[in-house]
């Protein structure tokens, strides 16, 4: 429609404004200070502390002087790992000030994860909140000594690694004027969000400037927010929806952010109504476990228009808008690295956004033809990929064009990953797009629906879980045991459910131990929720697993005939699937 193309001309307006000064993201914030200083930026409910635009900015010009002091320059990359509050924004902003690029790590990855997470930065330092000391504790020896540490929150010597300092002490300390800025452009990085993908551990997807940028005004003019809303952001800061999507809106419009540490299903409208919010976001798991709450009136006295995110089920789409009384729902779709970001801006039931079969030139993107056993794409005669027919579900792909800020592919660190993600000849001969990894369906109007994800990746508790790091962590833990992770549906479930076939003829896995020693190894979302024992796994003559019919089996004790379990999370442990037990979680009866 009209409305989605007027959007993307005025973002892409403003981008090349922002490129021809050749701001950054720091200097579209001390704009944002200039007008509106004095206002509330950020609340963190945990603590009920409200921080205004300029103590914002004095903070992060302090994180700023710090590092400038301790010999930190343009270029340089810091780990970011805590969890959410205030002095997180703070914290990447005052890196960004000076050209430091912060490196925002997942508050829930431990031992082999988190060290490579920080290796593959190439970070000089590790901020850590106090909260994660065991967590930095039991990885410190595999940093490295030139890797400084920085512990902000409750300190105690006694606990944090040697030579650890009190971060919060030297910011007291530090002088809050603004610190001489690099000279860097709108194109440069600002800083790096890992993402699970098909190749195993966590990458590191680049996030420039006008990345940022492009990724919050989109849904800012988009879903027509204001200055004047009040957000509600639950998400963790170290995704992009939480932190470019959500405090973004902080950063470049001014909008006041109200920030919680973690998602609370019994707490949230009483949050919105004490904050005045009216902008909440969410994940689709998120509004299942909203209507699975008792009704109770506070859910409907708040002031709350939109819901802003990602993966809301048509199935409970128009029921989560009618009982909690909220007049839009802002679905959008785009992966961090992504440049095929969709909107749906006319409020359409079920849609995560609309692509211009009018102008689309546009925004040059499509869904294209791929082998659904394989995942590959189809290509005509002449080597070009099959664009799809409405109705026909395909691979989102965005065209790559590296001059233009809405179009280019930034990436990853890892160049070899940043090339899985490229194809050629897809639009015409010789060009190169983006691949999503995403199978979507595109309606006779433009509306597009989301219909799964493709590859070695699913989608659990609000993360992307790579099945391939799940693999080798649990073959780890079972003896080098063969081992194939994949997700499964369970009706009235978000996302997948993780399940692990493992290759256990002697019967000889300790299930006992083995959940123990999983819970050390995997963050919670990343842990099967469904284990099958089989004599061998099938495997292709290049020595890949087979999955598809693994995957079509799914986890039926009558039509399969293999060992089942279930994860019991409220009594930690795996227990034994059987009809009467496949009935009572496929009924919702069993908490998954």
């Amino acid at each position: 429609m009209l409305s989605a193309a007027s959007v993307l001309l005025r973002v892409k307006m403003n981008v090349r404004r922002h490129l021809r000064e050749k701001n950054t993201i720091p200097k579209i914030f001390a704009e944002t200070v200039r007008r509106h200083g004095d206002k509330t930026a950020l609340v963190f409910e945990g603590t009920g502390e409200r921080w205004t635009f300029r103590q914002l900015d004095e903070y992060s010009n302090r994180v700023a002087n710090l590092l400038l002091e301790r010999g930190f320059k343009d270029g340089d990359v810091v780990a970011l790992f805590m969890e959410n509050r205030s002095q997180y924004v703070g914290l990447w902003l005052g890196m960004a000030k000076i050209g430091v690029e912060a490196a925002l790590i997942n508050f829930n990855l431990r031992l082999e994860a988190l060290v490579h997470c920080v290796t593959i930065s190439n970070a000089k330092a590790v901020v850590f909140g106090s909260e994660l000391t065991d967590a930095v504790c039991e990885v410190h020896n595999s940093m490295g000594k030139a890797v400084q540490m920085f512990c902000s929150g409750d300190w105690d010597h006694k606990r944090v690694p040697q030579g650890t300092e009190n971060l919060d002490s030297l910011l007291d300390a530090a002088p809050s004027h603004l610190p001489r800025r690099p000279q860097r452009c709108f194109t440069d990085r600002l800083f790096y969000i890992y993402t699970s993908g098909t190749t195993g551990m966590p990458k590191a997807a680049i996030v420039v400037h006008s990345r940022y940028y492009r990724m919050a005004a989109l849904v800012y003019y988009g879903f027509r927010m204001t200055s004047d809303d009040v957000l509600y952001d639950c998400l963790p800061l170290y995704h992009s929806a939480g932190n470019i999507v959500g405090v973004g809106q902080c950063i470049i419009h001014g909008m006041t952010v109200v920030i919680r540490k973690k998602f609370s299903a019994s707490r949230f409208w009483d949050d919105c109504a004490k904050y005045n919010c009216t902008i909440v976001q969410y994940i689709g798991e998120i509004c299942r476990y909203l209507l699975n709450q008792p009704v109770r009136d506070a859910e409907r006295q708040h002031r709350v228009r939109m819901a802003l995110g990602n993966g809301l089920r048509q199935s409970i789409w128009e029921e989560f808008m009618r009982r909690f009384s909220i007049p839009q729902i802002a679905e959008f779709y785009g992966a961090t690295e992504c440049n095929c970001s969709l909107g749906n801006f006319d409020n359409k039931v079920g849609a995560c956004g609309f692509n211009s079969q009018i102008l689309p030139y546009v925004y040059p993107i499509r869904l294209v033809r791929v082998d659904e056993e394989t995942m590959e794409l189809i290509r005509g005669p002449d080597g070009v990929c099959i664009p799809c027919k409405p109705g026909e579900p395909g691979q989102l792909v965005g065209r790559i064009i590296q001059n233009d800020p809405l179009r280019r592919f930034d990436g990853y660190v890892n160049q070899s990953a940043t090339s899985k993600k490229i194809a050629n000849s897809v639009f015409k001969k010789g060009d190169s797009a983006y691949l999503s990894g995403d199978v979507l369906i595109m309606d006779e109007y433009g509306h597009m629906y989301f219909k799964d994800r493709t590859g070695d990746t699913y989608r659990w508790k609000g993360e992307n879980v790579s099945t391939t790091e799940v693999e080798g962590t649990l073959s780890r833990l079972l003896d080098m045991k063969d081992v194939v992770v994949y997700g499964v549906e369970v009706p009235g479930a978000e996302g997948k459910a993780g399940m692990a076939a493992i290759a256990d003829p002697s019967h000889s896995t300790d299930l006992d131990k083995f959940v123990k020693d999983m819970e050390k190894a995997l963050p919670p979302y990343a842990r099967p929720v469904f284990l099958r024992f089989l004599p061998e796994v099938n495997k292709t003559g290049t020595f890949k697993f087979q999955k598809t019919e693994l995957r079509r089996d799914g986890f039926n004790p009558s039509t399969v005939s293999d060992r089942l379990y279930f994860l019991d999370s409220s009594r930690g442990r795996y227990i034994r699937l059987d009809e009467e037990l496949y009935q009572s979680i496929l009924s919702g009866k069993h908490k998954l």
